[in-house]
């Protein structure tokens, strides 16, 4: 990267950082600490929920995956507005009535202190990893880009949020983000005309559309019902929707966002906001992935995307196996090249037969190109069985790296930084909130002053920031990251989603059947993850009404107690 790069990305950041900083001055309470002096407008709220899910793993993992994939993943999300709908009927007017911190503050109102207990323990579990795992991203860049041991920019990243969290809490991060997401939208469509800018004189957008659709790369929709397929529309709609309530309704770093807003109104706005841009988002950054692949087919890729591992192949006894491998890789690729031309010749020519002669033809080469990609993987585990093979995540990297102009650069890796920054210091936020009210203040130090659960709140972010850069050094053994992060979630929102449905809905369920259900249900999914009994999708389809199911069954058979 040239020093213009190194300025802009240095600039970026400062400016952004210090206006949070800025915007957070004065913070003296919990209140303001935690939640914002709940005083934030709708769009505040709307682009802090964002914020808070579109981390560096989406702007690193989501294009990886469209250039892997295609636009399959963007199903995931269909359930996310129908999610929305219910969130701002059912949570949202209840979490704000009661006043709470946090959203498990409300389940020992209507149940009792151990299933208060439980949901947030397992919620400190799954946020402590994901957040973890949002860390690793930012820290990848970096180590690219310094070409310095992994370890270092994961603990250089992990203490660099620590200390901002610490200082502004949930009003820094909230007014970073609002900053932060004007820019990313901007930098998408940047990004988005870069990549088609750079394709070769005669390809345009929709010549790119086309070669890509050719090598089934815009797939956005499967309708086949299948168990086992992870993204269908099924699995979306029905699975996603579950997941999504599951993740804005009940996990604290979703529901701290919102309850920063200055009223019920104000909250319902942000989230409906969210539900319209997410989607059209999501499909915009997958996008960017798939014409990054169609670039590819015009220039020559790596033949695996992660410069470390490769480095250390070269460097390694299997070095003149890889050199040959790398030979055969480049000679397919210019066979796939000369093929791809002529598919775009084709296309201009709307020759159907044509086009059906030269996208079988490329199909062919790209099947090659992936045999001998395969063959080098199995290299670079033979050389070392701890290397991580998934070079999904580093895709986008190395095309922005190596192919964007001076200053852009710097620019878009500041956004990925930053992106990386907001929704890591939102979940070490949330992991302290739910730490101090739920189980400082509730059961230890009931009567503290503000000062003192002020200060309490940041030796807890700082402990589950120390936690979370823990987890991150274990986390690029985990494959695609924003899968990886997805498939964690569905491990528990079934089950903490399951709790608050019974106790919205089902009023005669008392507090030691769903304890007891929840124990149970959290235990079988385990294993049918384990199994791999269905999808990921689905287990939160599943998680939840087996909650809710066996919570019903017990207060059933409970001697006198009735449930209609």
């Amino acid at each position: 990267m040239s020093w213009i790069d190194w300025l802009v990305l240095t600039l970026t950041l400062l400016s952004i950082i210090f206006y949070g900083i800025w915007k957070s001055r004065g913070t003296k309470n919990i209140d303001g600490y935690l939640l914002a002096d709940r005083q934030l407008p709708w769009y505040h709220v709307g682009f802090s929920v964002m914020a808070t899910q579109a981390s560096a793993i989406t702007f690193l993992s989501a294009p990886g995956q469209g250039f892997s994939s295609g636009l399959g993943f963007v199903q995931s999300y269909f359930g996310l507005p129908f999610a929305m709908v219910v969130l701002c009927v059912t949570f949202i007017p209840i979490f704000h009535k009661l006043n709470v911190y946090t959203a498990y503050e409300y389940l020992e109102k209507r149940f009792d202190h151990k299933t208060r207990t439980l949901t947030a323990l397992l919620f400190l579990l799954h946020r402590g990893i994901s957040t973890g795992i949002t860390i690793y991203a930012p820290a990848l860049i970096l180590s690219n880009l310094l070409n310095i041991n992994m370890n270092f920019t994961i603990l250089f990243t992990g203490i660099m949020v620590i200390a901002y969290t610490v200082y502004g809490g949930t009003k820094a991060v909230s007014h970073t983000q609002l900053f932060q997401m004007s820019v990313i939208f901007a930098s998408l469509f940047l990004c988005t005309y870069l990549v088609v800018h750079l394709l070769p004189a005669d390809v345009g957008f929709i010549d790119a559309l086309h070669i890509a659709g050719k090598l089934n790369k815009l797939n956005a929709i499967d309708t086949h019902f299948d168990l086992n397929n992870r993204y269908n529309i099924w699995s979306g709609i029905i699975g996603g929707f579950f997941l999504q309530l599951s993740y804005f309704g009940t996990d604290q770093s979703q529901v701290g966002r919102y309850l920063t807003g200055k009223s019920v109104n104000q909250s319902r706005l942000g989230l409906v906001m969210n539900g319209l841009l997410k989607i059209p988002m999501q499909f915009f950054i997958l996008l960017i992935g798939v014409l990054v692949f169609t670039f590819y087919q015009f220039h020559q890729a790596p033949i695996f995307f992660n410069k470390v591992e490769v480095s250390r192949l070269e460097s390694g006894e299997f070095k003149k196996e890889f050199k040959e491998l790398e030979n055969q890789f480049k000679l397919v690729s210019d066979e796939k090249r000369n093929q791809v031309q002529q598919l775009v010749r084709a296309v201009h020519s709307h020759d159907e037969l044509s086009i059906n002669i030269a996208r079988k033809e490329v199909q062919v080469a790209d099947k090659k190109s992936n045999e001998i990609r395969k063959s080098a993987i199995k290299l670079i585990e033979k050389n070392d069985s701890k290397a991580n093979t998934n070079d999904s995540n580093y895709v986008f990297l190395v095309f922005v790296t190596q192919y964007l102009p001076v200053g852009v650069v710097g620019f878009l890796l500041a956004i990925i930084l930053l992106a990386a920054m907001g929704s890591t210091a939102s979940g070490i936020n949330a992991l302290a909130s739910t730490t101090i009210v739920d189980f400082y203040r509730r059961s230890y130090k009931k009567t503290e002053s503000d000062k003192q659960y002020l200060d309490a709140s940041r030796w807890a972010t700082v402990g589950w920031g120390i936690f979370c850069i823990v987890v991150s050094l274990y986390a690029g053994k985990l494959g695609n990251l924003i899968e990886a992060v997805n498939i964690l979630g569905s491990l528990f929102y079934g089950t903490i989603l399951g709790i608050f449905l019974v106790a919205f809905y089902m009023k005669k369920v008392n507090g030691g059947s769903v304890f007891y259900a929840a124990l149970v249900t959290q235990a079988f999914i385990v294993f049918a993850w384990m199994v791999e009994l269905t999808a990921f999708l689905w287990l939160n389809v599943i998680g939840c009404l087996l909650l809710m199911l066996t919570a019903f069954t017990i207060q059933l058979f409970k001697k006198g107690t009735s449930v209609r």
